[in-house]
């Protein structure tokens, strides 16, 4: 199991399922709804061929975390998540023992289907479970209730080694006190990582729709900040500490697929609407796939691939991106590496700056971290330090 002492990037594999039973308001993920039983035969057999076309631009690599995402990862069949996980096992080394998540929706879990994930080489399961009161997941438009909920962490919890579950939050008319209470009920459910997420207005989803009809009102700036700063303060009294704006776990129990995002390392993106970034030819590649489920599945089956676009990224650009995702992280960033991408250090000038106003700060004598108060106002910490 990864530790935060260990900040090597590695190199991911993240597997992208389509489908939903219903399309949440708040979610612009690429996710679509059949009402006729998906073909997961030919869907598994389009997946095996992406990966192996993927294979052949990554070169042979060592992965250090697969994931499964969607959509909802578990609508499929277990011997469906079996022949993906074998085909990445038949292009790359696999190492025993690695990270292998999976998303559920805990109104598609099933003992048995949990128990099939778990014999196919799933070992970290990621619920989305969203809230803890019934009416606020009737608004939030999730297919399951409390109970059922809970019902599905306990089995998660008895079948795989690892769980995290997500709950969003600051959501309209929550109070300090409500959401206090429900994280705390959360912790004293997870076993060592919760994802927790401030709900926020997308484009194109239809929370957007309402917002801008002016039929939902969300929390004001400084309220939702409050929410914030007690979620952290609430997390790290009771074990699980941030260690990335929205993610808390036990020492050791850090999600490592998403580390290898933050820290900028290589993946590749398989399946329809999933993006990839590694190392070709030398230079840092970007692949984004064809985001229609049947279109991709055509695709691949005409071509090898539903790669539709992407480019190579300047050194700029790459350090841009890892200024971007690494100062998400409360272990920082290194600067050093910053460099080596960049072609130049970080301005020590604007460091300075920012230091004295307690946005970031130093990490011995190579690492730079934003402060707590930094992380609520990230965006504007990351465009200053990369401003010309």
């Amino acid at each position: 199991m990864t530790t935060l002492r260990d900040k090597t990037p590695g190199f991911g594999v993240y597997l992208h399922w389509p489908f939903c039973a219903a399309k949440c308001p708040y979610c612009d993920f690429n996710s679509h709804v059949r009402h006729q039983p998906v073909d997961q035969t030919r869907f598994a057999a389009a997946f095996r061929r992406e990966i192996a076309t993927m294979r052949e631009r990554s070169g042979p690599r060592e992965v250090t975390s697969i994931f499964l995402g969607g959509g909802t990862p578990s609508l499929m069949e277990p011997a469906t998540v079996g022949a993906l996980l074998d085909a990445v096992a038949e292009h790359w080394t696999v190492p025993n023992g690695i990270e292998v998540t999976l998303e559920a929706n805990p109104s598609s879990v099933e003992a048995d289907r949990f128990r099939g994930y778990r014999a196919a080489g799933v070992n970290r399961v990621s619920l989305g479970v969203q809230a803890l009161n019934d009416q606020d997941l009737r608004f939030l438009g999730r297919l399951h209730n409390v109970a059922e909920a809970l019902k599905a962490i306990e089995l998660a919890r008895e079948t795989f080694p690892r769980l995290s579950f997500d709950l969003i939050y600051a959501r309209p008319g929550q109070s300090v006190d409500a959401w206090s209470a429900e994280l705390d009920r959360a912790i004293g459910l997870a076993a060592d990582h919760l994802s927790l997420y401030q709900l926020t207005i997308e484009e194109g989803t239809r929370f957007q729709l309402l917002y801008d009809a002016g039929k939902l009102s969300m929390p004001d700036s400084d309220h939702a900040a409050l929410l914030y700063e007690i979620t952290q303060d609430v997390t790290a009294a009771r074990g699980l500490p941030a260690y990335e704006i929205s993610n808390h776990a036990r020492p050791g129990a850090e999600s490592r697929h998403n580390l290898v995002y933050w820290r900028y390392g290589e993946y590749v993106g398989v399946g329809p609407g999933a993006h990839g970034r590694f190392i070709e030819n030398g230079r840092r590649n970007v692949t984004f796939t064809e985001k229609m489920p049947e279109t991709w599945l055509d695709r691949v089956e005409t071509h090898g691939h539903g790669v539709i676009g992407g480019e190579v990224l300047t050194r700029e650009e790459e350090a841009d991106e890892f200024l971007i995702m690494g100062l998400r992280l409360t272990e920082g960033i290194d600067l050093t590496r910053y460099e080596a991408l960049a072609g130049h250090p970080l301005p020590l000038r604007r460091i300075t700056e920012l230091q004295d106003e307690g946005l970031v700060e130093p990490v011995g004598n190579t690492r730079l971290r934003a402060t707590p108060r930094g992380m609520i106002v990230l965006d504007a910490v990351v465009a200053d330090l990369a401003r010309e």
